[in-house]
């Protein structure tokens, strides 16, 4: 059975930092690539940040520079470094995990951005 554990979320202010952790169980964590997906209230959810099994990476353009993706391939454990954080940055975080045609979800962990 395939879990996909997110935790870190969290109320900061504004400038403030969050690290995201996921934790995976039940793939082959090195083959798949690794995603941050983000879906804020009466949003469309949408591609944070992904990473390949061998560490290479892309950002959603609103978070380069800001946030930073990496993974623990001996730990099955992907992060969300998360810098410079905006209000608009508040919505549901979720990890996601794929691999070919599957595909794995979260539960989702709040990031809440004050102003």
């Amino acid at each position: 059975q395939v879990q996909l554990v997110e935790s870190g979320g969290g109320l900061v202010q504004a400038g403030g930092s969050l690290r995201l952790s996921c934790s995976a169980s039940g793939i082959i964590f090195r083959i798949n690539v690794m995603g941050w997906y983000r879906q804020a209230p009466g949003k469309q959810r949408e591609l944070v940040a992904a990473i390949t099994g061998d560490g290479n990476t892309n950002y959603a353009d609103s978070v380069k520079g800001r946030f930073t993706i990496s993974r623990d391939n001996a730990k099955n454990t992907v992060y969300l470094q998360m810098n410079s954080l905006k209000p608009e940055d508040t919505a549901v975080y979720y990890c996601n995990a794929a691999f070919g045609p599957n595909i794995n979800w979260g539960q989702g962990t709040q990031v809440t951005v004050s102003s």
